[in-house]
């Protein structure tokens, strides 16, 4: 398995969670790398993206989420607070780009 993600689960609106996901793929520190997410019966959205020490975020997470890395631990992470329903989704991490191969996501539930 090349790429496991972690951290998901069931939080209230408002509260926070800290997704993780282990790339064990050659060459990680070099690789742009991203969170994207998935409700079902859509496709999946690009949420954050880390190049070169830039990141970048969907309209709708900026100010909430905070993608980071750790190329020492081949290790991305999304700190995601102030949640809302609306983030509810399967999240999945990858390069930034086309991808052909997908981890199985962690589910993030926000309800009340």
């Amino acid at each position: 398995v090349q790429l496991v993600e972690s951290g998901g689960g069931l939080v209230q609106p408002g509260g926070s969670l800290r997704l993780s996901c282990v790339d064990s793929r050659a060459l990680f520190s070099f690789r742009a790398m991203a969170w994207y997410r998935q409700t079902p019966g859509k496709e999946r959205v690009l949420v954050a993206s880390t190049n070169r020490g830039v990141t970048s975020y969907l309209d709708s997470v900026k100010g909430r989420f905070t993608i980071s890395r750790d190329n020492a631990k081949n290790t991305l992470y999304l700190q995601m607070n102030s949640l809302k329903p609306e983030d509810t989704a399967v999240y999945y991490c990858n390069n930034l780009g086309p991808n052909n191969v997908w981890g199985q996501g962690t589910q993030v539930t926000v309800s009340s």
